[in-house]
């Protein structure tokens, strides 16, 4: 069985795209979208994309999959925004870990967010991931954006002292340094790579914060 039952795809002429469409402009049914959205989002969260459909999706949302469809292009569609959220929510939980407290070094800021990658949203972002590189013709959607939605939290925790290209330029190099991270802890099982690691991106943030602009 394949991983995610999605069933109607993407770009398909479904209902859902003119309704979502004739929704998107009341404020009303805005309303009823997130609301959806988040119910299917904390499922997700919980029950990961094993067997994700539409089907499951209406159950999660307590309505109907012809609901769905009203406000959602299609289950492609209402799968890649219930990802959105949920790295959204990755993110609001890693900048107020890295904006504890006053003083910190920008190394310690980026350390503090470690926590939270691996935490109650990775197993989900991390099948995404997987499937994105299995099958990026059908699941490319699940990734592209992800560096848009990550580089703004990540720029924000570098020294405000910065021109705006050099915290660019860092939060570029802290978000690929990352992202290895994830994928050496996810193929080894191990964390003593990840902690090696560690050691010598907070050197080399060191020694980028001590030069100064």
């Amino acid at each position: 069985m394949d991983a995610v039952n999605a069933g109607t795809p993407a770009g398909s002429g479904s209902p859902g795209s003119a309704g979502y469409r004739r929704s998107a402009g009341s404020p009303r049914g805005e309303a009823r979208r997130r609301e959806l959205l988040d119910r299917v989002t904390d499922d997700l969260a919980v029950s990961g994309l094993v067997d994700f459909s539409l089907r499951r999706a209406a159950r999660a949302a307590g309505t109907t999959h012809k609901v769905l469809l009203y406000y959602f292009d299609s289950a492609d569609d209402l799968l890649r925004q219930a990802i959105v959220e949920l790295r959204g929510r990755r993110i609001g939980r890693g900048l107020a870990a890295a904006n504890q407290g006053t003083g910190q070094t920008l190394a310690a800021r980026v350390r503090a967010v470690w926590p939270v990658l691996v935490g109650e949203e990775s197993p989900v972002l991390d099948q995404a991931i997987g499937l994105m590189m299995y099958d990026p013709g059908r699941y490319g959607e699940l990734g592209r954006g992800a560096t848009q939605q990550y580089l703004p939290g990540l720029v924000s925790i570098c020294p405000q002292d910065w021109s705006g290209q050099r915290k660019l330029e860092v939060a570029e190099m802290i978000l690929a340094v990352l992202r290895g991270f994830l994928i050496d802890r996810l193929a080894s099982g191990e964390t003593s790579g990840v902690e090696a690691g560690f050691q010598a991106l907070a050197r080399a943030l060191d020694r980028e914060e001590a030069a100064g602009e």
